[in-house]
């Protein structure tokens, strides 16, 4: 748009048009929310005890449900002992990918802080890392604080100012010298009803995530709080106050993050939840030598893990003013929103693990 930008100051017309943002995409609380994702039945990515299984098991197994009066339920057995590969779970990935916007999920649950729990809700682009990640809701075991990252390619890291949170680490890219492999750059929050048994106790909340080509900014507001505009459809994150995190410095977001399909999963142990010094610093390896014995045997431990959304919705940025009638060649964003038929997929590295001796590193009880 920076030729508009350009010729309106000389027509005069440069405060007729003002920046808003435009439902683009609202996913719905009934059936239909499951057709417009694909279900992920490969082995996870990321060496979980988990099997991802497809919408036909995930709904007569009752991993999945959806409703205009209790909205949209995804959920993993926690009935049966598990067996290889895994206890059986769910990974949505959205049929449609985003470049920019404003993705606001409203949740009135999310996955419990229990032993061997990992779930994410995220956004993946194919080529991993080219394309980018990022990571908006994700933590593990008995984590109640949320953790928020990004992972690309080399060239980019983020300043540390404009968040609440705590900076974790601030390269991005996948393999930085000096982080754990794929730590990326991740920003924790401060709060403890951001995650967890925390946010369910706290009566769920909002995420709303902020995409430009400048930075990637995550809010999050507690059901008690969440803005006006949010609710009335509205939103306007220049009156949000302080995000959470807000990930801008020495990266081009435009280059690093293309294509973004949004992402939910509830995976076990594997590369995080299970690696041996995050399972055997925490109280979870009271309960059972390793990760994978404790989820395959305890059914029962996993009945509160489990996503139940009020809704989740995508806006995209666009101009409000007169129509000026000025033939000019705009140089826009016109990926917006475009269907894969076939999403390609490429399989990720291993996911954040537990950094010790760092300032704001994982906090495992």
């Amino acid at each position: 748009m920076h030729v508009l930008s350009t010729i309106l100051p000389a027509l005069g017309l440069a405060s007729l048009v003002s920046a808003k943002y435009s439902l683009h995409e609202d996913y719905g609380t009934n059936g239909s929310f499951f057709d417009k994702f694909n279900f992920f039945t490969d082995s996870d990515p990321t060496n979980g005890y988990v099997n991802y299984v497809n919408r036909n098991v995930a709904q007569s197994n009752g991993l999945i449900n959806a409703s205009s009066s209790n909205g949209v339920y995804i959920g993993v057995d926690h009935s049966n002992t598990a067996s290889k590969p895994g206890r059986k779970s769910v990974r949505l990935e959205s049929s449609n990918t985003y470049q920019h916007g404003l993705v606001i999920l409203d949740l009135a649950h999310m996955p419990g802080s229990v032993c061997g729990s990992w779930p994410a809700f995220w956004m993946l682009g194919s080529n991993w890392p080219k394309n980018g990640e990022i990571d908006i809701l994700e933590g593990v075991n008995e984590q109640s604080q949320n953790q928020m990252t990004l992972h690309t390619s080399d060239g980019c890291s983020i300043q540390n100012t404009g968040f609440s949170g705590h900076l974790d680490t601030d390269n991005c890219y996948v393999d930085a010298d000096g982080q754990t492999a794929n730590a990326g750059c991740a920003i924790m929050s401060s709060d403890t009803k951001s995650f967890g048994s925390g946010f369910n106790d706290a009566g769920g909340g909002v995420y709303a995530t902020e995409w430009t080509g400048s930075a990637i900014s995550v809010w999050f507001f507690p059901s008690s709080s969440i803005p006006s505009d949010i609710s009335s459809g509205s939103p306007d994150p220049s009156g949000w106050g302080t995000p959470a995190a807000k990930f801008a410095g020495s990266c081009d977001i435009d280059e690093h993050f293309k294509d973004l399909q949004i992402v939910f999963d509830i995976t076990f142990c594997g590369d995080w939840a299970g690696e041996d010094s995050v399972w055997s610093s925490s109280s979870c390896s009271s309960k059972a030598s390793t990760c994978n014995d404790w989820v395959q045997n305890n059914p029962s431990a996993f009945e509160d893990t489990y996503w139940r959304l009020n809704s989740l919705k995508v806006y995209q940025e666009s101009s409000s003013g007169l129509d000026i009638g000025v033939d000019v060649d705009l140089d826009l964003d016109v990926n917006i929103g475009s269907t894969k038929r076939n999403p390609p997929y490429i399989r990720p590295g291993p996911r954040p693990q537990h950094h010790r001796g760092r300032r704001h590193g994982h906090r495992h009880a």
